[in-house]
């Protein structure tokens, strides 16, 4: 699980200059880490959020999948 922590971590940090709202992004995606118990459950996780949301948290959402997925 630290491993998935770093990950997310770096990907915030990725994602930053790029986001509207970083403070509601890091609160979500810690919330999403909590629940889940692997990096497969937490990309599950948060692409179901992704659906849940509206614009432009939405966007802020992707913009933070697509930095975590590169690492």
């Amino acid at each position: 699980m630290e491993g998935l922590e770093k990950k997310i971590e770096k990907a915030l940090f990725e994602a930053r200059p790029y986001v509207e709202y970083y403070d509601r992004l890091n609160e979500t995606v810690n919330k999403l880490k909590e629940k889940a118990a692997d990096e497969r459950e937490f990309r599950n996780l948060l692409e179901e959020e992704i659906t849940k949301v509206q614009e432009p948290f939405k966007t802020d959402l992707r913009i933070f999948l697509q930095k975590f997925e590169i690492l």
